[in-house]
């Protein structure tokens, strides 16, 4: 994809079309509408004030298409974010350190943006005539791609501000323009063998995703936080996967029985029964799955123990 400044996407074709046309300059999103079971793009900001905080005095806030007017712009040297409503404005400014650009990452010890230093990346979150002197902070890049002007096209990205000090109360915010979820999540109980009683949480700051497949069935992996994850997932025999669709499951599928072998860290399970529901799911016209998410239980060795999950492949 021209000017991606991310991992390579799949996302073309009917995703590709889901996404509002893009200015060169500054965007602005349009609410998203989509039948059941159709990857839909997120476009969203909310914050958190602690007491304190001069920014954001102490409250919380949450915006969508709906409740105000998103857009966003500049490049991946330097991405803007701008929230508005009758009443009210938030600006977020991201930028990668001098003479780089912005990528999926953990960028630490920002500076205020227009005045970061040597090769530090700048953070700077201002709203409704308050500003900061002096920015102490770090944030997130989970996607981030541009056109071929190199114009932002999709922005997800989390950020925490400390205002002139870096023991200042925190302002903390989640930034998404045009995203599509990209994530995997579990909780393991205590006794279960795949995920050691421990739970866990991956984006796209931290961690790499993989998808192929088909309807009939699809191979998933994750890599990230000293962890590898795979899964295989496949419907029952003679069927093709359906979004909306809950299903039994056992390690190999069966008539009238999914198959979901979910491995962690080079354990698996020899038998395993579950559940899978399959939320959204999208293909590429030759067959090939570009877009799944999906829950899960799945028990080992018939063990009350369980690992559950929730994962998101631009879906």
């Amino acid at each position: 994809m021209p000017g991606s400044t991310g991992w390579r996407r799949v996302l073309t074709g009917v995703l590709a079309g889901l996404t509002a046309t893009i200015g060169l300059t500054m965007a602005q999103a349009a609410p998203a509408a989509a039948a059941t079971g159709t990857p839909a793009a997120v476009t969203k900001y909310s914050h958190t004030s602690q007491p304190g905080d001069y920014i954001g005095q102490g409250l919380s806030v949450a915006y969508t298409p709906n409740t105000a007017t998103i857009s966003a712009g500049g490049s991946a040297e330097d991405a803007r974010f701008r929230v508005s409503t009758g009443s009210t404005w938030w600006d977020v400014e991201l930028a990668a350190p001098q003479g780089e650009k912005l990528h999926p990452g953990i960028y630490r010890n920002a500076e205020r943006a227009p005045f970061r230093t040597g090769r530090s990346p700048g953070l700077d979150v201002s709203g409704d005539g308050r500003g900061c002197n002096e920015v102490y902070g770090q944030f997130s890049v989970n996607q981030i791609e541009t056109d071929a002007s190199g114009a932002i096209t999709l922005l997800d990205a989390t950020y925490t501000q400390h205002c002139e000090s870096a023991t200042a109360p925190a302002l903390k915010g989640v930034v998404k323009y045009l995203a599509y979820p990209l994530s995997y999540a579990y909780t393991s109980d205590a006794g279960d063998y795949i995920g050691q009683g421990v739970s866990q949480t991956h984006t796209g700051s931290t961690s790499t995703f993989s998808l192929s497949g088909t309807g009939d069935g699809i191979r998933y992996g994750v890599s990230g936080k000293r962890e590898d994850w795979s899964a295989a997932i496949s419907a029952p025999t003679g069927e093709q996967l359906k979004a909306g669709s809950t299903y039994a499951t056992e390690r190999f599928r069966g008539p009238g029985v999914a198959g979901l072998d979910m491995g962690g860290n080079g354990r698996g399970c020899n038998s395993s029964t579950g559940e899978l529901t399959v939320s959204k799911m999208a293909l590429n016209d030759d067959g090939t799955v570009k877009a799944f998410a999906a829950t899960f239980v799945q028990h080992c060795e018939g063990g009350t123990a369980a690992l559950r999950g929730t994962i998101h492949y631009y879906a």
